[in-house]
């Protein structure tokens, strides 16, 4: 059978088990639709294609499978590179197919409709490769090497441009998946060596970060074998569940963890980069040697020079450790190491400004009221800051802060993009009220879908956290106290139920109604509101 190259590409993504693309659909990928359509998948419809490639993101990261966007040239690519750039820095995968001007027309500046001088070179740094397609019998070999990328090494995003004259031509040949590359497995010597420093370690401390979101019961298991402490990354939260005495949560911007940590002298980092943004610190102390396992052979010489370097996936490395342990005699395993937390978490919650108190207070009453299974997408706020240390986590994959690229707007998105991966989870946005801002067009979305999202604003009625650093550097308040809308009638002009709660018992009815109403619903808690303060 004779299809257009749009329309085999939509097949052949199906075939690999893609149901679910975003994007706007646009003059420059109508033959991509046509493929949509004949191929059964779900086509969500963004109010931006910054909307497109968050909502990607957020629905890979529940899933471990690639988020497919569908983008026009020129500004529909550009629109979404913060999404894009936003997966490439947190390491997830995301396929994004765009179209591109003529391909005589390529680089000549013509002056055609959304054109750019090179659009690959664009979404080149934000991606593991991006490339321009000259002839359809290229796209299978591509699509395979995409997959490689998401399945056998450190996942980010791909960009495959088509240019229009190539999305129409024929194509007669039935495009089939191919078979990805496995994940690469540590080598005996590198387990062994690891095994021996882990044994002889007097203080050890182990590191979780998002490269080891599947080997939770793996490293679960390896941290009590050692009897250790576990601190994890944003990305790591859950990963050791927090119901467990030995896991130290996110709290690694903490005070008192990371003097915890600076104490130990072996530091066991797993899939992490172990960087700036969990800790809000330029100068992590990391005074022990450091065994680091990882994908990616980069993370080796970074800013923390692996003592040990272990290459291959996390849950087969934190098995071959368990097997290579076994029978020994660990240095670690007298500790009294549940006491040692125990006060830590009491410094901890010590160290907590008044600030952060309120953000606990408001954690804690969200927490009682969702699943452990609940997935919690956070924005770019003062709340969730807090929230990395102090939300309890119980399961991986269910509590989202993207601190490396910092994109504001990226709660509410993510959390649609969740939603319609795994629609019998529960999924809540926590927002700020300048953040929100920036993706609020995306209510639509949700209420168009008739998805289930309470999204929870923490209103401090500024960019809180750039107010304050400009107060402490003696700088007037420039830009970081836009006037907010009235949050509950922009609710309603989407067609979604929205309140505001002035005490815990409030919250907790307005987190019931919401999350059994079939669409969004928008919950103001005010900063200064005295159930927060008190």
């Amino acid at each position: 059978m004779t299809r257009t190259c749009g329309e085999a590409l939509m097949q052949l993504l199906e075939a690999y088990g893609v149901t679910t693309v975003f994007g706007i659909p646009g003059e420059h990928t109508l033959e991509l639709y046509r493929g949509i359509e004949k191929s059964g998948l779900h086509a969500i419809t963004p109010r931006n294609e910054q909307g497109a490639s968050l909502m990607a993101d957020g629905y890979a990261r529940v899933t471990g499978e690639p988020g497919v966007c569908t983008l026009i040239t020129g500004p529909g690519v550009t629109n979404a590179a913060t999404g894009i750039g936003q997966a490439y820095a947190d390491s997830i995968p995301m396929l994004v197919i765009s179209s591109a001007n003529d391909s005589a027309s390529l680089g000549k500046g013509w002056g055609r409709l959304h054109e750019t001088t090179d659009l690959c070179a664009i979404t080149r740094p934000l991606t593991a490769f991006s490339e321009m397609v000259l002839d359809p019998a290229e796209l299978p070999g591509l699509v395979a090497q995409a997959y490689d990328v998401f399945r056998s090494q450190r996942p980010r995003p791909v960009h495959i441009a088509i240019p229009l004259d190539v999305m129409e031509k024929p194509v007669s040949e039935d495009w089939q998946p191919r078979t990805s590359a496995r994940l690469p497995v540590p080598v005996p010597y590198e387990i062994n060596a690891a095994a021996d420093m882990l044994a002889a370690a007097a203080r050890t401390v182990m590191v979780v970060g998002g490269g080891a979101q599947l080997a939770s019961a793996e490293a679960t298991r390896l941290a009590e074998c050692l009897n250790v402490g576990v601190i994890a990354s944003n990305a790591g939260k859950g990963i050791v569940s927090d119901a467990n005495r030995l896991s130290l949560g996110g709290g690694i911007i903490s005070p008192a963890v990371q003097r915890y940590l600076a104490e130990a002298d072996l530091v066991l980092a797993i899939g992490t980069e172990l960087a700036e943004a969990d800790s809000f610190i330029y100068d992590l102390k990391i005074n022990g040697k450091l065994i680091r396992v990882d994908i990616d052979p980069a993370r080796f010489r970074d800013a923390f020079p692996a003592d040990l370097a272990v290459l291959g996936d996390a849950r087969a490395a934190c098995a071959q450790l368990l097997v290579a342990l076994d029978g020994r005699d660990i240095g670690t395993a007298a500790r009294d190491t549940v006491a040692e937390l125990d006060t830590v978490r009491k410094q901890q919650a010590l160290d907590f400004s008044d600030a952060e108190k309120q953000h606990v207070r408001l954690l804690n009453a969200l927490r009682n009221v969702l699943p452990n299974d609940a997935i919690v997408f956070g924005d770019i706020t003062q709340l969730v800051y807090t929230g990395t240390a102090a939300m309890k986590t119980y399961l991986p994959r269910t509590w989202f802060y993207p601190a490396g690229f910092g994109t504001l707007g990226c709660a509410l998105p993510g959390a649609i993009g969740s939603k319609l991966a795994l629609p019998d989870r529960s999924a809540v946005a926590l927002v700020g009220d300048g953040g929100f801002m920036f993706t609020v067009n995306e209510l639509a979305t949700a209420v168009e879908e008739k998805l289930t999202i309470p999204v929870i604003i923490w209103h401090n009625h500024s960019y809180a956290m750039i107010r304050d650093g400009m107060i402490k550097r003696g700088i007037p308040e420039i830009g970081v106290n836009p006037r907010a809308p009235d949050f509950i009638k922009l609710a309603e002009a989407f067609g979604c139920p929205g309140c505001s709660v002035a005490n815990n018992a409030e919250f907790q009815h307005a987190m019931h109604d919401a999350m059994k109403h079939h669409g969004p619903s928008l919950i103001v808690v005010n900063e200064d509101d005295d159930w927060l303060t008190r």
